[in-house]
C-alpha cells in the first residue's frame, strides 16, 4: 500500500500521524510524507503600487521549518516501522497546498492520502479554506481526515 501522510507540523498532523500508527503495514508498504511550502504573496500587498517585498527571506525560513517538520516526522515513523520492510520518504513541495497534495498522490499513485483536520467552523473555512476539505474532493484516492478529538 502507498500512503501519503500530508504534514504541516500542528497538531493536526500528529493526531494524523497517531493514526497512520494504529493501522496495519505490512512489508513492501510506502509512507511518503510531504510538507507543502505556500509562498504566495498576501493579497494586500498592491504588485502595480511598485512595491514588491523580497521575499528571500521569508522563504528560506518557510524551507528551514518544512525540512525541521519533515525530519521530526520521518523519525517518528522511522522509529514506528522499525524492524519491518516498509520504506518512509519525505519530500517538500511548493506552491498551493491543496493542489500539491492531490497532485502528488497522482503522480505517485497513491493508494491513501492521510491528513490532518483543523475542524474550522463554517465561517473559517469559507474564510481560510480547507486543505483537507479539497484534498478530499479533488485526490484519485481514499483520503483519511484527522480530527483532534475536543477537549
Amino acid at each position: 500500500m502507498k500512503i501519503l501522510l500530508a504534514t504541516d507540523g500542528a497538531k493536526q498532523s500528529d493526531a494524523a500521524i497517531e493514526s497512520l500508527k494504529r493501522m496495519l503495514l505490512t512489508d513492501g508498504d510506502e509512507i511518503r510524507i510531504v510538507n507543502v511550502v505556500d509562498m504566495a504573496l498576501p493579497m494586500s500587498i498592491d504588485i502595480y503600487g511598485g512595491y514588491l517585498p523580497d521575499t528571500t527571506e521569508l522563504e528560506k525560513t518557510a524551507r528551514e521549518h518544512a525540512a525541521k517538520i519533515l525530519e521530526q516526522t520521518s523519525a517518528k515513523l522511522n522509529a514506528f516501522v522499525d524492524g519491518q520492510k516498509v520504506t518512509v520518504t519525505s519530500e517538500m513541495l511548493f506552491g498551493s497546498p491543496e493542489s500539491r497534495i492531490v497532485e502528488t498522490a497522482e503522480e505517485w499513485r497513491a493508494d491513501l492520502v492521510i491528513i490532518g483536520s483543523h475542524g474550522y467552523s463554517r465561517w473559517e473555512r469559507l474564510l481560510l479554506g480547507s486543505v483537507s476539505d479539497s484534498v478530499v474532493h479533488h485526490a484519485p484516492c481514499s483520503v483519511l481526515v484527522v480530527r483532534i478529538p475536543p477537549e
